[in-house]
Parts: structure tokens; C-alpha cells; sequence
């Protein structure tokens, strides 16, 4: 079982950093100063998509991590 639960938090830290490497970049730049970042933003249906999923798995990878320092699974 330990096995299973250590597979899966690897498949997860994996499929966690290609997720964030596939966000688009939040840097507002020189705009930011004056207030003007939020102006002409808008997330579409695509990136709500890409946040929920990273959610989700950012939320596996922490059940694994909790299960295995704490020694729940054996």
C-alpha cells in the first residue's frame, strides 16, 4: 500500500509542475504601479479549467504527503 500511495505522489508532483509551468505568467509589470494591471484582465474558461485542475491535484499530492510523514498507510 505504501508503494501505491508513494507511485501516486510522484505521478502528482509530476503532473503538479507541468500544470504550473502551463499557467500564463501573472506579472503585471510596469502597469502594476499605477493601478492598471486589472484594466484589461480577464480569465478565460481555459485557464479556470487549468486552476481547477491544479487544485485538485496540488490536493492529492498533500493527502499523500499527510498519509505517508505521518505513517497512516502501511
Amino acid at each position: 500500500m505504501v508503494t501505491f500511495v508513494w507511485a501516486i505522489q510522484i505521478l502528482a508532483a509530476l503532473f503538479l509542475i507541468i500544470l504550473i509551468l502551463l499557467h500564463s505568467p501573472k506579472g503585471d509589470g510596469i502597469a502594476g504601479i499605477g493601478g492598471a494591471s486589472h484594466l484589461f484582465t480577464s480569465q478565460k474558461s481555459a485557464e479556470k479549467g487549468l486552476n481547477k485542475v491544479t487544485g485538485i491535484v496540488a490536493a492529492i499530492f498533500i493527502i499523500c504527503t499527510f498519509l505517508l510523514g505521518y505513517g497512516i498507510v502501511k
